[in-house]
């Protein structure tokens, strides 16, 4: 039973934005009369929120060292716009069009990251003042129209499946073998990290609660993927989304960079001190996020099939309230990439559940605003204890 509330204790903050997502879950499931978790409905949760993923995972690094974005979504619908422009106008090839993309995407971020990094200017209004930017030069690059359509190798990156390798049929059994798959995979990192942790005599989860945790996640791995494959089998914007998560965790946990970042969120004169270099940590965090805002940008156009001035319009507000939700402290060196996609799936079942039940975009506005302002309060209230 120690080892039990000593677990609970040390992860209370990841297990109550779990509880919160599965409560949500459950209640959506049952209000919209067993719609919510249809394999359909599913499938288009993760493909109408892949873009908040994209820009909650880095809007977490921008918070945890205690910076700010407030242009992501303007960036993400210029970016857009210089996509339409180049494949529909221009017609480029995809891939260079996409590359360029990026690359414009890593140079508005860094402009962003030399007036926070370099000059002191506070990323609040460097960042308001890019909103401002970006989204009068969506305008200037599209000329207050609509630019459409895209062609269809663009459209695939975030509207089409992996195809079923074995022929197709009522479920994708190719999907079930990458579950599978995923599953050992899993199993021997978690062997992995228990013998390396018992190695270096590091403290570890009692071996029952260690077996009942492999169980729980092979078993929703595997559920995920049956559910999936009932459908049209993994989208390919999944795939991007589990690269972008197990990367940037694997940086996040395991590398100096990683350290580094949250040395300069958790403290910055003291990082500076140690020898971290905070100056250059904050402008690449700031690159980082241009470059991502440059990918949702262009996954959300390619789902959208066009380019629209309106495009990215309260993304911003979407990705912090995600990584706030996800457990990220506002004040800086605080936060995991895992709680920013589970604060964006919170985020995108409140959505979806609510757009099925019919509820006004009014009240679906005010909702969100009280989740966040809970999610706030609950890590506040975890903290003072």
């Amino acid at each position: 039973m120690d080892g039990i509330k000593q677990f609970v204790s040390n992860n209370m903050r990841k297990f109550g934005m779990i509880i919160a997502l599965v409560g949500i879950t459950i209640l959506f499931q049952i209000l919209t009369g067993g719609i919510l978790l249809t394999p359909l409905n599913i499938t288009n949760i993760i493909m109408q929120n892949s873009y908040i993923i994209i820009l909650a995972i880095g809007m977490m690094l921008v918070i945890i060292t205690g910076e700010i974005d407030l242009s992501v979504g303007s960036v993400a619908a210029f970016i857009g716009a210089v996509a339409g422009v180049l494949l529909v106008t221009y017609d480029l090839p995809v891939y260079l069009a996409i590359l360029l993309c990026l690359v414009i995407g890593a140079i508005i971020g860094a402009w962003q990251g030399f007036w926070v990094a370099y000059v002191n200017i506070p990323a609040f209004i460097v960042t308001l003042g890019g909103m401002l930017i970006f989204r009068g030069l969506t305008l200037v690059v599209l000329g207050g129209q609509t630019l459409a359509p895209f062609p269809e190798s663009f459209r695939s990156l975030s509207s089409s499946f992996l195809p079923d390798l074995f022929g197709g049929g009522e479920i994708d059994v190719f999907t079930v073998l990458i579950g599978l798959v995923v599953s050992i995979l899993f199993i021997l990192n978690e062997l992995n990290l228990r013998r390396t942790d018992k190695k270096y005599n590091f403290n570890t989860t009692a071996f029952p609660i260690f077996i009942v945790k492999i169980v729980l996640f092979l078993g929703l791995i595997n559920l995920f993927t049956y559910v999936l494959a009932q459908y049209a089998g993994i989208p390919y914007v999944l795939i991007i989304l589990l690269v972008l998560i197990v990367g940037y965790t694997f940086i996040m946990n395991k590398t100096v960079t990683g350290r580094h970042i949250y040395a300069v969120g958790g403290n910055t004169n003291a990082a500076q001190l140690s020898g971290v270099k905070t100056k250059k940590m904050k402008f690449w965090v700031f690159v980082n996020m241009g470059a991502l805002s440059a990918l949702a940008g262009i996954v959300f156009a390619g789902r959208l099939n066009a380019a629209t001035p309106q495009a990215g319009n309260l993304f911003e507000l979407d990705a912090i309230a995600a990584a706030v939700i996800g457990g990220a402290s506002m004040a800086g060196g605080v936060g995991t990439v895992i709680g920013a996609v589970i604060g964006a799936l919170v985020m995108g079942v409140l959505n979806n559940g609510m757009s099925i039940m019919g509820i006004g975009i009014d009240w679906q506005q005010a909702i969100k605003g009280l989740v966040l302002l809970g999610a706030v309060a609950f890590d506040v209230l975890s903290k003072n204890k």
